[in-house]
């Protein structure tokens, strides 16, 4: 178990008022121990560093990519292939972008799920998501049942 600073745990009370309260009414899964609220604390917490680090990540993604397509019509002697290899790099950087965009998205999302008090719960059954589910990927939303009938639509 990762040991909490008093400073984010000050940030944990702040940001989620009733956690130690709604941490127990977060399901689990059957043979799964009951959340703890440093369980949650710690997933909270790292939640919360990457909001911020995104946050800063996209910042700079999107100055790059406003730089390049910005810069797009310079070099008007510009061969196909260099045109090609610009187009390139915009759409990488582009992808890259929407990419971090989704990944601050479902970040957030999570945050919200914690303060609501809904975290650990399928969006489609309502039945538990799994704490292994949870301590893997903290952005989870669906059950493994529910992502496996997905991903198969």
């Amino acid at each position: 178990m990762t040991k909490i600073s008093m400073t984010t745990r000050e940030v944990l009370k702040q940001s989620f008022p009733n956690l130690a309260k709604d941490v127990k009414h977060f399901p689990v899964r059957d043979g799964e121990e009951p959340w703890t609220l440093h369980e949650v604390e710690e997933l909270a917490a790292l939640l919360l560093d990457d909001k911020e680090r995104l946050q800063g990540e996209l910042r700079a993604a999107d100055a790059e990519l406003s730089d390049l397509l910005r810069n797009s019509g310079d070099g008007a002697g510009d061969d196909q292939a260099d045109y090609g290899s610009s187009a390139l790099e915009r759409e990488q950087e582009l992808t890259l972008v929407n990419n971090m965009r989704d990944l601050l998205d479902q970040t957030s999302h999570a945050i919200e799920r914690i303060a609501a008090g809904t975290y650990a719960t399928c969006e489609v059954t309502g039945l538990p998501i799994g704490k292994a589910r949870l301590q893997a990927f903290p952005r989870a939303t669906l059950s493994v049942e529910a992502k496996a009938r997905e991903e198969r639509r």
